[in-house]
Formats: structure tokens, C-alpha cells, sequence
């Protein structure tokens, strides 16, 4: 049984917003995320054009291509923040 907190914590009005990002994630955990995110999406529309035909698989594949381009930026901005020159992309040895 849960008992009830005699201080419970007081709530912040978002002024409509439904989701929030927590303001003490580092630029690295951001990105990472992002890319399972969009590896994620990939995925499901990918599987999706597979159960689906004509134009609606057209529009899947094209949301499942568009996340791996977008995945593919954000791997390079992780790249670019283990360089310590982010102009110069690192060399893979």
C-alpha cells in the first residue's frame, strides 16, 4: 500500500506543454537519445511499409528513410563532440 507523502511535491504549471526535457542532461545524453529515438522510428515505419502497399508504403519507406538521414546527423554531432576541433571531422583509424 502507498501511503500518501506529508509533503507532497508541488506541481509547476507547463503553460500547455505535454512533454519536458530535463535541464541537467549533458549535449551527449540529448543526442544519444535522439539517435535510439530515430532508430526507433526507422524501424517501425520500415516495418510498417512491409504490411502495407502502393503509395501508403511509398509514404512509410520515405518517413523511414528521412529518420536514417536525420540519425545519420546526429551521429556526426556525437563525432564532433568527442573532437576537439568539431570543425574537423575526426579521422577513424
Amino acid at each position: 500500500m502507498i501511503k500518501p507523502s506529508p509533503n507532497p511535491p508541488k506541481h509547476k504549471r507547463r503553460n500547455g506543454e505535454l512533454f519536458t526535457v530535463a535541464l541537467d542532461l549533458t549535449t551527449e545524453a540529448l543526442l544519444a537519445n535522439a539517435s535510439e529515438d530515430l532508430l526507433s522510428i526507422s524501424t517501425i515505419a520500415a516495418n510498417l511499409a512491409d504490411d502495407i502497399d502502393d503509395r501508403n508504403r511509398s509514404v512509410a519507406l520515405g518517413i523511414s528513410r528521412m529518420a536514417d538521414g536525420v540519425f545519420l546527423l546526429v551521429e556526426r554531432a556525437l563525432d564532433h563532440i568527442d573532437s576537439p576541433n568539431p570543425a574537423v571531422p575526426p579521422v577513424k583509424a
